[in-house]
């Protein structure tokens, strides 16, 4: 099913995109100001790629090709950046995103997620859920709600379709494809707006023939079913990593300070992903045998996290 949506005449109607928002008041110690925030920790302006509509960041992992025929070489980024309690990291390290933070706040973690992995290159994971409400409460929150792929052990980069609230749109939700973290730098498709209610499908596949160990091309789409908008990164690369870490389902937030912050759980006390599907290396559909992780020991506040299965996968908070 996945597969047939790249043959889909889809018109991209996307809003007016602001910057990434700022790391804000609440960051965590050492992160400099004028940081932003994106699902991968905090990261300098600069060190952000934006695709347009058509850009491909070439398998050579070494330059962005633009639908115009001309290329630019992707930089080294000039500036390091930061993990969820502010630890600096550098180069090619991705952040794990599941760090410490200090009360009264939840600064930056994955909160919870639903994965399973394995010792060779999944084909494509599938997951559509509904973009939630906003939240009661805007204390400058960001939060976000993907499914995605990366290596399991000394992975560099993880490939992700992101729904995100106070990420690309002040006070309101927007869909990407992001690639992250080689050379320290992070590819962002042309991002679209979202409304409350809309239905998404978010996915990512690869290129390469059945069997394939380590696929140098990888597709990562999220649509809205509702009403056409959609962000895609085509032919990204795996920058040589095995992706055999899949997620399901993952909750990741910044600068919670307050239950409010969330958006209102709309699916027995949270946000549910249903329909799943995982392709293993030879395009053979598995069922995934999800492994829920809770992280939010100790963060503060205590919500109703904890996410459950079977049927599907729903994160509480």
């Amino acid at each position: 099913m996945t597969r047939l949506l790249k043959s889909f005449a889809l018109t991209l109607i996307a809003g007016l995109a602001v910057a990434q928002t700022p790391a804000g008041t609440n960051r965590p110690a050492g992160v400099p100001a004028d940081f932003v925030i994106t699902p991968f920790g905090y990261f300098h302006p600069s060190c952000i790629a934006h695709m347009a509509k058509g850009d491909v960041l070439q398998q050579d992992e070494g330059a962005i090709q633009h639908a115009d025929g001309t290329s630019e070489t992707i930089q080294q980024c000039g500036y390091p950046h930061y993990d969820s309690d502010g630890t600096k990291v550098v180069g090619d390290v991705k952040p794990t995103g599941n760090g410490t933070s200090e009360p009264p706040f939840i600064g930056h973690a994955w909160i919870e997620y639903a994965s399973i992995h394995g010792t060779n290159n999944y084909g494509q994971v599938y997951s559509e859920w509904d973009v939630p409400a906003a939240p009661t409460s805007n204390d400058g929150q960001t939060v976000y709600f993907f499914n995605g792929l990366e290596q399991f052990s000394g992975d560099v980069t993880i490939i992700q379709p992101v729904l995100g609230y106070n990420s690309d749109y002040a006070d309101a939700w927007g869909i990407a494809a992001w690639n992250c973290c080689k050379n320290g730098t992070v590819q962002e498709a042309s991002p679209a707006k979202v409304n409350p209610g809309d239905h998404l499908e978010g996915y990512v596949f690869n290129n390469c023939k059945a069997g394939t160990a380590k696929c140098g091309s990888w597709d990562i789409v999220i649509v809205d079913e509702q009403n056409g908008n959609f962000s895609q990164l085509l032919k990204t690369s795996n920058f040589g990593q095995t992706f055999n870490w899949a997620f399901g389902a993952v909750l990741e937030v910044y600068n919670i300070t307050k239950c409010a912050d969330y958006p209102p759980a709309d699916y027995v006390g949270g946000i549910g992903f249903y329909n799943e599907s995982v392709l293993n290396d030879n395009f053979v559909s598995i069922t995934p045998a999800w492994t829920t992780t809770n992280l939010s020991s100790g963060l503060s506040p205590s919500c109703h996290y904890g996410a459950s299965l079977p049927k599907q996968v729903v994160l509480k908070f």
